[in-house]
């Protein structure tokens, strides 16, 4: 048998291997789309985006039988969810970390979008470090593929030739792009969803928008644009540190605020409780005041 035969014979196996716990997931309106059985439980894992609300959630499988599915809880910075069936499952044969994966290496999608699983053969395009998404989450590496990622595959795994899950696509983190939470990020939140229904995030109290900068004061601190508080919270960690409508938020701790998405990757869950500087701009002076992150109701 040749190459090309063999490696055609491995990829379908994996298909097939992988493809008895891929699932399709019913919880939008636009079509379903697809998530993964994290164990014999019942548990299904998939991407926050496709769910529209916490209830009418269906799972399908690949005999044609459907279930509903219970929310356990969902993580938008991460863009991943966690549902409970009462279906008996098949799980994955292997969750594997990104240590063996590199640039180059074969990979498939996999999605069950219908009644039958389909994949798409691919390359590892960018592996990289962690990053913070948009929405503050911590997605412990950057995992891209170089495919094409059919509708309906966002909550399917990414897969190894040899069968190995080591991810969950989803087209909801960055605009255009799918990208994979590789499977450290989906074990650390699967934990924290079956420990307390949600992942916790820190919490000022402050409503804020971005505002442009003095010129000269944009000179003299680096940064043209800070962000403009509009709301405090009564009783909040923000009232507590004695900011007030009309003040400008300019750095937290070391790091500096120019946009809404700087001041929420800096409030990720291993903030809370801590007490720090922030500066802020109030009647064109320059102040800092301490905050002690609280955690988000």
């Amino acid at each position: 048998m040749g190459v090309l035969s063999t490696l055609s014979a491995d990829l379908a196996a994996s298909v097939a291997s992988v493809g008895q716990s891929v699932v399709q997931v019913e919880g939008r309106r636009r079509g379903p789309a697809s998530g993964v059985v994290w164990n014999e439980q019942g548990l299904v894992v998939t991407a926050n985006h496709v769910l529209t609300s916490d209830e009418n959630i269906g799972v399908g499988l690949g005999n044609g039988k459907a279930y509903e599915a219970g929310l356990v809880g969902r993580d938008p910075t991460t863009d991943l969810a966690l549902l409970r069936t009462d279906a008996k499952l098949k799980t994955a044969s292997e969750w594997r970390g990104t240590d063996d994966l590199r640039v180059g290496h074969l990979v498939l999608a996999l999605g069950r979008p219908g009644k039958t699983v389909r994949a798409a053969l691919g390359i590892i395009s960018a592996l990289g470090d962690s990053w913070r998404t948009a929405a503050g989450g911590n997605v412990d590496h950057y995992l891209q593929a170089d495919m094409s990622s059919y509708p309906g595959f966002s909550g399917g795994p990414l897969a190894t030739a040899e069968g190995a899950v080591v991810g969950i696509n989803t087209s909801g983190l960055l605009r255009d792009t799918t990208v994979t939470v590789p499977t450290a990020t989906v074990k650390r939140v699967v934990e924290e969803l079956l420990k307390s229904g949600r992942i916790s995030r820190g919490y000022l109290g402050v409503g804020v928008q971005p505002a442009r900068l003095p010129a000269g004061l944009a000179r003299q601190l680096g940064q043209e644009t800070g962000l403009l508080v509009i709301s405090v919270d009564s009783g909040s960690p923000g009232e507590k540190a004695g900011l007030v409508f009309g003040d400008t938020v300019l750095a937290l701790g070391q790091d500096l605020v120019r946009h809404w998405d700087d001041l929420i990757a800096l409030l990720g869950q291993e903030r809370i409780g801590q007490t720090i500087d922030v500066r802020i701009l109030r009647a064109g002076q320059v102040q800092e005041r301490k905050i002690t992150i609280g955690e988000r109701p």
